[in-house]
């Protein structure tokens, strides 16, 4: 049996044709009241535990984040950025929030000359921006949140001082960082044990300082960030280090209401946020996707892999190409949905070669890319699809004085090359990779996202034709084998060791490089969904199984108090 006919592409809501056939890792949740998916399940019980005091979906995303700021600090934190996608469902609306940071007013590429540098550093204190997650934590919350703002904190409160133990997955990340952390006296304390080694798994981890600075945005709001007593600590931990940030800097920051941009697939309609993101990478592979029968082909053959990996490549150099601040330079954003362009680009994929040509001014990939997604529908339908990071593993590896997390190091993303979309200039926002996903048809709207770096637009594809043209459900759409590059040119490409080996080979004959990795891969990013069916009210919630997390339903109160 193909990998195509294990799904049932006619029924919905999408399940497997019969427990017999099922690949699945794990099987969707569904309920009819609130669903709350992340990548640990701590934070996927906080944020449920939320939904049950009668919170939102943004008021559990919230809860849920701060809490992953604490057991998954290698990936995200107050100290990094945040991107949203969120829908209302009672008025259908889709609302978009940019909470990118920008670069100091005197952060430049002279400046940084001056300092001895002459390429963008990918570590250190010159490589962070001002974090916008709390800020956008603050924003959200007012316009759609239901909770106290200090109760959302509590979870990660209690469990920084009394502990949790570190889970499996996370704890092979935080291992990874071991030896830059232990060179700087904040990450040793913090994150390290008396014998400056990373925690085990199982073993129980603590962070008091985490639990003050959380103490202290309880009480004070996003003002405490930005304005109070923990932006002293992030200012004068900048001005040990020789940073260029300032008090204005970090006063002054604002993220940004934005539209969604869109595009249709085979009776989808697909959604990601504009620029300075990378969304609109996925949307234009879509575009280019929906030029070919894929449906007709199995998901794991040579013939449907080999063009979406040549969809891959012109994607990615147009994103490249034009994609920076749009404050700063024009972003054809209609141009390069247009579905005429997509026609004419799609004409330059060959189906008997892959295009391994390189251009010598294309500036090479950066980072690894380190995040996390989370995803919450509650009891009346909302959807918060959410995500937030410090960057690469443990951001800038600059922890903050007295505050126990980590800046993060965004502004490893810019270019030190003015004639470049994504050059570095002050108060300018670098290009992003994270991603916030949602995809509607008829009665049933999916929040989703894949984290990863460069990985994510790529993966937002596969995951929306895994669903539209094969019909999985969205747990197999984030199971499913998958193929990930981490370079704009060239014929690399990381694919999972699920695809049948004669594929393989073909692949390999059509001139790729393949990087064969193993089943479930982190390379190829983790991820979580959750779908809302409005003419039935249920629910459905998914987690990959390339994380320690789960998607956890709503809990009932089944007994009185």
């Amino acid at each position: 049996m193909s990998f195509r006919q294990l799904f049932c592409l006619a029924a919905l809501p999408m399940t497997l044709a019969s427990a017999q056939e099922r690949t699945q890792a794990r099987s969707v949740v569904m309920t009819s009241h609130g669903i709350v998916a992340t990548s640990q399940t701590l934070a996927s019980q906080a944020g449920a535990q939320v939904l049950a005091r009668g919170g939102s979906a943004v008021d559990a995303a919230i809860a849920a984040n701060a809490m992953l700021g604490l057991v998954e600090p290698m990936m995200d934190g107050i100290g990094g950025d945040l991107f949203v996608i969120y829908y209302e469902a009672k008025t259908g609306k889709l609302y978009g929030y940019n909470g990118s940071g920008r670069a100091g007013r005197n952060v430049s590429i002279a400046a940084l000359k001056a300092k001895g540098l002459f390429s963008m550093p990918t570590k250190g204190i010159h490589t962070v921006t001002v974090p916008g997650a709390v800020e956008g934590w603050d924003q959200l919350h007012k316009k759609f949140g239901k909770l106290p703002w200090r109760d959302l904190l509590q979870p990660a409160i209690y469990h920084a001082k009394n502990g949790f133990p570190v889970t499996e997955i996370i704890q092979y990340d935080w291992e990874a960082g071991t030896s830059a952390l232990r060179s700087d006296d904040n990450g040793r304390r913090v994150f390290l044990n008396a014998q400056g080694r990373a925690p085990q798994p199982g073993e129980v981890f603590k962070n008091p300082e985490l639990a003050k600075a959380y103490g202290i945005l309880a009480d004070g709001g996003a003002a405490a960030y930005y304005k109070g007593p923990i932006a002293q600590a992030i200012l004068q931990t900048s001005k040990r280090l020789g940073g260029l940030l300032t008090a204005e800097d970090l006063a002054t920051h604002q993220g940004e209401w934005v539209e969604p941009i869109s595009t249709t697939y085979r009776g989808w309609k697909v959604f990601e946020l504009p620029p300075n993101g990378q969304g609109i990478g996925a949307l234009q592979m879509l575009n280019l996707f929906e030029k070919f029968d894929l449906p007709s082909m199995d998901p794991l053959s040579a013939k449907a892999l080999h063009l979406k990996i040549e969809a891959q490549k012109l994607a990615y150099q147009d994103l490249r190409q034009y994609v920076g601040d749009p404050r700063f330079v024009k972003v054809p954003v209609a141009g390069m949905l247009d579905k005429g362009y997509a026609q004419e680009r799609s004409e330059l994929i060959s189906r008997e070669r892959a295009n391994c040509e390189t251009s010598p001014g294309m500036p090479p990939a950066k980072g690894s890319g380190n995040t996390i997604y989370l995803s919450v529908v509650d009891r009346e339908g909302n959807i918060a699809s959410w995500i937030q990071s410090i960057s690469d593993l443990w951001g800038s590896y600059v922890v903050v004085d007295g505050m126990g997390f980590t800046l993060h190091d965004r502004g490893g993303g810019f270019l030190f090359d003015e004639s470049q979309a994504n050059s570095l200039a002050p108060g300018k926002r670098p290009f992003h990779t994270i991603i916030p996903g949602f995809m509607q048809k008829g009665t049933q709207s999916i929040g989703f996202g894949i984290m990863r770096g460069l990985n994510q637009s790529q993966a937002h594809a596969q995951f929306v034709s895994y669903v539209v043209d094969h019909g999985a459900n969205i747990q197999m759409a984030l199971e499913g084998a998958r193929f990930t590059r981490r370079s704009y040119q060239g014929c690399e490409v990381l694919i999972e060791n699920r695809v049948p080996a004669a594929e393989l080979d073909q692949l390999r004959a059509l001139g790729h490089n393949i990087d064969l990795r193993g089943a479930y891969s982190g390379q190829m990013g983790g991820g979580q969904a959750v779908m809302f069916d409005s003419a039935t009210g249920v629910k459905f919630g998914a987690s990959s199984p390339r994380k320690d997390g789960a998607a956890i339903p709503e809990p009932v109160p089944y007994w009185p108090k």
